[in-house]
């Protein structure tokens, strides 16, 4: 190891920590979050089970410094905590929904900033940074590191749509506390979808990320006011995104971008003149996909369906 080996490297060290803003303790990526909160946030969003000591060690934080970050969280709303089910002497952290939003926004942005920087780049100059980069990660990273995983979108195989009935219910259940009644709705939109198919109109993808199931959603004919030339087999007007999915852990990884994207690059090549849809406000971090994908809020309604008090919401995107 020479001197200028160990100068190079601090040099360089200098020039990232400026060039990503690192040192903007209070701006990072233009939010009110520090680089580490961030992390922090990045960290629970994207791991399927976590502790507060995973955090601590995986992050090399000090003890008391994640806790009362972890506690500014709870402030906020962001997160909740509890007994950990693998230990109960351990805190489970589960971010909520607005902290799901934040995790997303930052996520967003992030992708957004590394974006605008390649693109100062030339292709064969993009290329050579990110060989550049893969280089420093395999010498200096953790042995046995994971690439980032493969995301494929696919149409439906047999046993998918019942896979899509159980994930809605479980999931709906644990996150947002509705009861059997929405299983009972998504089973009947289901077998309608199933006993009605025109693959003239209607599409499923399935998501998967290496392989594994992890999100879902439906483009079908018919909108919030069908006319009656869209179910007798003429050209249809309106179709309508039906039953995104997307599982906790594949969340972040762009699962949710890619299922709306092909619903509305679908309906558009096959010329419908719009596409809509209705949601619930409290699915926080669908609304950033879909008003992200063009659509517009038209209208929102109180309603008590599936145990829970909700606002219903119309999203309408023209094509």
């Amino acid at each position: 190891m020479t001197g200028r080996e160990v100068q190079e490297i601090r040099r360089f060290n200098r020039f990232y920590t400026n060039l990503i803003g690192a040192l903007d303790y209070g701006r990072h990526l233009y939010t009110p979050y520090t680089l580490t909160e961030a992390r922090v946030l990045y960290e629970i969003a994207h791991a399927q089970r976590v502790d507060a000591a995973d955090l601590r060690l995986s992050l090399s934080l000090d003890a008391g410094y994640l806790s009362r970050l972890l506690a500014r969280f709870e402030e906020s709303e962001l997160i909740t905590r509890g007994p950990s089910e693998r230990d109960g002497r351990r805190q489970r952290i589960t971010l909520t929904g607005r902290g799901r939003a934040t995790a997303d926004l930052l996520e967003d942005r992030s992708r957004d900033s590394a974006g605008t920087l390649l693109n100062r780049l030339s292709g064969p100059d993009r290329a050579r940074l990110t060989e550049s980069m893969a280089t420093i990660r395999e010498l200096l990273g953790e042995a046995g590191e994971r690439p980032e995983p493969v995301l494929r979108l696919r149409g439906p195989d047999p046993g998918d749509l019942g896979w899509m009935v159980q994930r809605n219910a479980v999931l709906y259940a644990r996150e947002y506390g509705f009861d059997l009644s929405y299983e009972a709705l998504v089973a009947r939109i289901v077998a309608e979808y199933a006993e009605r198919y025109d693959p003239r109109w209607d599409r499923t993808w399935i998501a998967e990320l290496d392989g594994e199931r992890v999100g879902a959603v439906m483009c079908v004919r018919g909108g919030l006011e069908a006319a009656p030339e869209e179910t007798d087999g003429a050209s249809p007007h309106t179709a309508r995104l039906r039953l995104l999915l997307v599982e906790p852990e594949a969340r972040g990884h762009g699962a949710g971008r890619a299922l709306v994207s092909a619903c509305v690059d679908f309906a558009r090549e096959t010329g419908y003149r719009e596409l809509v849809l209705w949601t619930n406000s409290v699915l926080s971090s669908a609304r950033v996909l879909y008003e992200r994908a063009g659509f517009e809020l038209t209208a929102e309604k109180p309603h008590h369906s599936f145990g829970q008090e909700l606002v219903g919401q119309d999203w309408r995107l023209p094509l």
